[in-house]
């Protein structure tokens, strides 16, 4: 269909794109790149995740609490198996959510500017 619409970049507020780019880049092996005049990470299937540097960034609180900056989103990855994708991604300078709500399923992670993400654990059909 002609009219498909295609999600081609997400746009991440950060402290600093260098230590994001470095973050996603070597936590997934995505490539590292430029666009749009900011740092940025492509993974195989073509989608950006661009870093903006914005100087009064201030980081989400996760989980939420009231009357305190809230998560505008959060991103779901999904690896063959979480464990070793946490080990990686704290030792990248990750820090792992101090609540937890997925058991075996998922682990929720804060990446270096504390934007929240899951490593989910791939589903077999």
């Amino acid at each position: 269909m002609g009219n498909e619409v295609h999600l081609e970049d997400i746009i991440i507020d950060c402290f600093d794109e260098a230590t994001m780019q470095r973050f996603y880049s070597s936590l997934f092996g995505w490539e590292k790149q430029t666009a749009y005049g900011h740092l940025a990470v492509k993974n195989a299937s073509g989608l950006l995740l661009i870093f903006i540097h914005e100087a009064d960034f201030v980081p989400p609180v996760w989980p939420e609490e009231v009357h305190q900056q809230q998560k505008q989103l959060h991103f779901d990855f999904e690896v063959q198996d979480v464990k070793p994708f946490v080990l990686k991604a704290l030792a990248l300078g990750g820090k792992m959510a101090h609540e937890q709500f997925g058991g075996e399923q998922w682990t929720t992670m804060l990446d270096p500017s504390g934007h929240p993400f899951c490593l989910c654990r791939q589903e077999n059909d």
